[in-house]
């Protein structure tokens, strides 16, 4: 550990060598902060190592330059996207990223390590609105890291290492709890957080084994997950395999290349062409497509069992959901509205016992578009926030559990949808896209507490209301006025299952 002086970047000795970070303050409000950026935590996951475990990272002899983001497994341009994510050309990819207020060894400042979404075959740690520097600015260490997405991460291939996005994320936990304190960070006051398939390896992570003792609280936030059965994947595999004209197992995958795989992935990954609805009723049948499968090994049980019973569920655990999750692939007007909400519930396959309790509780709808996107957004989200309190509440293993719901949203877009709540608990709130998603004058008020509640409860376990026993509340409600209500998922508990959904 060098001797931090402002004339200097800041410099920090790791076990793989010296890396140089520098410098910023930014639009944050603070004084300098260090930011190291793509200081690599494994090998290249490329030749034999593509389809392999993460390997441990070769030393470097020269100092490192950390002050530009690493190579991201997401290649080329995303388009428009809710949350701006960045691909970085590279060989590289398994990288992290460091926010620091002090790179000092004496520090010892609580950490958050931050997974990206993306629905398991997309997202990027070097979008502007995951820069760590306000968890900086209010004493913790901002970690995030990159992983393998999509077919090359999560597909279930013979002859290949089950779960390798699973394991990127176990191997990056690993390096922060050898690492950081060389950076001023705590390795025993760890919290992993995430949104969307990011909140959904949280939710994973409490149930792997190999996590056990990595990561000590557990922030999720519109837990998206897979769960796909074994048979489904390989299903999925085998398709791909006819699609690229090679053997199902991990030689004839070693002969694709990276480009020809990502043409052929979304065959398989995205939704086809055709009825929404259709889609919509895919997606809560099956889940994702691609994401962690239960091998055994790596991930040993499914969600339910994992969040409540799993090596890691004594950890304490927030988790949420915003109000209006995927209001915003249905738009109102048009031949939505004009077809009766009770056909397009059924089409989604809706129960007839569920929908009279669930309409009760869900309130007024202004038409059929906006019916199918609550009854979506319940039954594929905001279900799984009481059914996973319930389990843990049951569970005498189970540490405790804090529900919210972000509620807040802006004239227009009229909805609190999906990422909304990001730059939120970033305090990122002038970041470049937040205007498309949060309007032209998000609240800084609530962006205080958002990004509060994480910072209190990565710095003492609580973040601030009391807990959820049951699943029935009390839930803090992130809206003007901020409030703790009882009985806000009551609507999506009308539709959680006694058993996992998939």
């Amino acid at each position: 550990m060098h001797q931090q002086d402002s004339v200097y970047p800041p410099r920090v000795s790791t076990s793989c060598g010296e890396v140089r970070g520098q410098w910023e303050t930014g639009d944050i409000g603070a004084a300098r902060i260090a930011v190291f950026r793509g200081i690599p935590y494994a090998q290249a996951p490329v030749g034999a190592l593509r389809y392999g475990a993460p390997q441990p990272r070769a030393a470097w002899q020269d100092e490192l330059d950390a002050t530009r983001f690493g190579a991201t497994p997401q290649r080329g341009d995303a388009g428009i996207t809710l949350i701006p994510e960045q691909s970085i050309p590279g060989e590289d990819t398994l990288n992290v990223n460091v926010w620091t207020p002090s790179p000092d060894l004496a520090a010892r400042l609580p950490v958050v390590v931050w997974i990206h979404g993306g629905g398991f075959v997309s997202g990027s740690p070097a979008s502007s609105w995951y820069d760590g520097g306000a968890f900086a600015r209010d004493g913790v260490v901002l970690v995030s890291f990159s992983y393998r997405l999509g077919f090359v991460g999560f597909g279930v291939l013979d002859g290949a290492t089950a779960n390798r996005g699973v394991l990127d994320w176990i191997a990056a936990l690993r390096w922060v709890q050898t690492e950081i304190g060389a950076f001023g960070g705590d390795p025993s006051r760890v919290t992993i957080a995430g949104q969307s398939a990011g909140g959904g390896a949280v939710l994973t992570l409490l149930g792997c084994p190999s996590a056990a003792g990595l990561f000590h609280r557990a922030f999720a936030m519109s837990a998206v997950l897979a769960d796909p059965s074994e048979d489904a994947a390989r299903r999925r595999t085998a398709r791909l395999a006819r699609l690229a004209r090679v053997t199902p197992d991990v030689e004839g995958f070693a002969a694709l290349s990276e480009e020809r795989l990502l043409e052929l992935q979304p065959r398989i990954a995205a939704p086809a062409p055709g009825s929404l609805v259709r889609d919509l009723h895919r997606l809560l049948r099956e889940g994702l497509p691609l994401g962690p499968t239960v091998d055994g090994e790596v991930v040993v049980t499914g969600t339910g069992q994992a969040v409540a019973a799993g090596t890691n569920a004594g950890v304490p655990l927030v988790l949420g959901s915003t109000r209006d999750e995927l209001a915003g692939l249905l738009r109102p007007g048009g031949l939505l509205d004009r077809t009766p909400g009770r056909l397009l519930l059924r089409l989604l396959g809706a129960r007839a016992a569920e929908l009279a309790h669930w309409r009760r509780a869900s309130g007024p709808v202004s038409g059929s578009a906006q019916l199918l996107g609550r009854y979506a957004t319940d039954r594929e989200l905001r279900s799984l926030v009481p059914w996973v309190a319930a389990l843990r509440g049951a569970d005498a293993n189970a540490g405790p559990t804090w529900t919210y719901s972000f509620d807040w949203h802006a004239d227009r877009p009229a909805t609190a949808g999906h990422c909304i709540d990001v730059p939120f608990v970033f305090d990122r709130l002038a970041a470049p896209g937040v205007e498309r998603v949060a309007g032209a004058a998000p609240p800084q008020p609530l962006a205080d507490a958002v990004h509060g509640a994480l910072v209190a409860f990565a710095s003492s376990g609580d973040p601030g209301w009391s807990p959820d026993p049951d699943g029935s509340g009390p839930s803090r409600i992130f809206d003007l006025p901020l409030r703790e209500e009882s009985g806000a998922y009551a609507a999506a508990q009308a539709l959680r299952p006694a058993t996992p959904p998939r």
